[in-house]
């Protein structure tokens, strides 16, 4: 084989590269170049393993044999085909001669970070120090599901509006996630421009049209209201029965078929209805943070801020009841232990008891937007409203606005009631 090899060295420096030659070419026992007899530079690399790939070898500029060799691969010879091969050679070859170094733009390309490099520096050095965990939590989650299945290989220089685009528009059935991707990735590549990572005013998340997002907001009536609250108690004194399942390694026996409410879980849910507070709010409550006789709530780090909340009579009273298992007044699994968590969520308690009260669609947030429809459908003003919420800015509070209906009622019976003062008694004329 060395013989064989060496005499293919020797007798052809070069050979006429076509699909028949590459065919033929013997096994080598050490990286070999075979090089084209017709196009200088251009050639086909073959390994001990069989493996091949098209190179070009080049000098940059007109220096001549002062100047180094450079070496570009051009791919393998079953994605790339010989004719293909040629003319990429042929075009790098150009652009050597007059002073361009290619294989120099690859290694700078090759070297610049990724969307899925960016990404990670964007939430380690930019996010997490400055944002609160939840928010953190929701930048990773959108990043890892939208942006980096989609762009995390490209380089974060080449990635063009139209790629951003083309991702937006492919998540168009689902507008609020759409705009999020949009947004956070925006934010991305400003702290990428910021850090010299991209080049200036680079942003390929700007200018992009977002789509119009309906409202999210779910109100419960004073009926449904009622449906919830029997279900809950239900819940937390019997049991809610189960969906049988089809599974064989579901429960056979008639009590494993019913699921109880812990206490904790249902005073999760009467003080997300009773306070109007955040899901994460009640459950990181600490028992330091509470002021029964004054009936107040010091949190140290909402969303908004440092935050007072006012508690209700009801709402004190539900607090008041939880046993003192630990730090947390919702206690979690690892209550009174020396590591303590909050529990992280109460997502299957809320499916069983919003399942059970026909409440489909309602999320829990949307028991928050409930405690401010109530307000405001009583008239007690979206200023009062902000302040029991925790909002930091009154355009918040105002979607609730349209909910405010009695003092229209009443501007109404006060224009209805002069008319039919001047005009007499409207019900008299209805009646001849």
């Amino acid at each position: 084989m060395a013989t064989q090899t060496a005499f293919l060295e020797a007798t052809l420096p070069t050979i006429r590269i076509s699909r028949h030659t590459i065919a033929r070419l013997p096994a080598v026992e050490k990286t070999t170049v075979f090089f084209d007899e017709e196009l200088k530079g251009f050639g086909l690399r073959v390994f001990p393993t069989g493996a091949k790939s098209w190179v070009v070898e080049y000098r940059a500029g007109i220096s001549g044999r002062g100047t180094a060799k450079r070496r570009v691969s051009l791919g393998q010879p079953s994605l790339v085909s010989p004719e293909k091969a040629r003319q990429l050679a042929k075009d790098i070859l150009a652009a050597a001669r007059v002073g361009a170094d290619p294989a120099s733009q690859r290694a700078d390309e090759r070297a610049g970070i990724t969307v899925a490099e960016l990404a990670d520096a964007f939430m380690s050095e930019h996010v997490e120090p400055r944002r609160k965990g939840s928010t953190a939590d929701d930048y990773q989650s959108i990043l890892n599901r939208l942006v980096k299945p989609s762009l995390g290989s490209m380089k974060a220089a080449k990635v063009t509006r139209a790629d951003v685009a083309k991702l937006h528009l492919s998540l168009r059935q689902t507008p609020y996630s759409a705009n999020r991707m949009l947004a956070v990735l925006g934010a991305a590549f400003s702290f990428a421009e910021k850090r010299g990572l991209v080049p200036e005013s680079f942003n390929p998340a700007r200018k992009i049209e977002k789509y119009k997002e309906s409202p999210r907001e779910r109100y419960l009536t004073e009926k449904e209201l009622a449906r919830l609250g029997e279900v809950i108690r239900e819940a937390e004194a019997t049991g809610l029965p189960r969906k049988p399942s089809a599974s064989k390694h579901a429960p056979k026996q008639p009590e494993n078929l019913v699921r109880k409410l812990s206490p904790s879980a249902a005073a999760a849910l009467r003080l997300l209805l009773l306070t109007g507070c955040r899901v994460s709010e009640i459950l990181n409550l600490r028992w330091t943070e509470v002021d029964i006789q004054r009936g107040l709530l010091f949190l140290p780090d909402s969303k908004t801020g440092r935050k007072t909340v006012v508690l209700s009579g009801a709402a004190a009273a539900v607090i008041d009841a939880q046993p003192r298992l630990g730090t947390y007044v919702i206690a979690g699994e690892t209550a009174g232990q020396k590591d303590e968590k909050p529990r992280a969520d109460i997502k299957k308690a809320w499916e069983l008891v919003r399942s059970h009260a026909g409440l489909d669609g309602v999320r829990l947030h949307d028991l928050r937007h409930s405690f401010a429809s109530v307000g405001a459908g009583a008239s007690l003003g979206l200023p009062m409203i902000g302040k029991l919420l925790g909002h930091s800015q009154p355009q918040t509070t105002a979607r609730y606005a349209h909910l405010d209906a009695d003092p229209v009622r009443a501007a109404a019976n006060v224009i209805a009631g002069k008319i039919e003062a001047a005009m007499g008694d409207a019900r008299d004329c209805l009646d001849r």
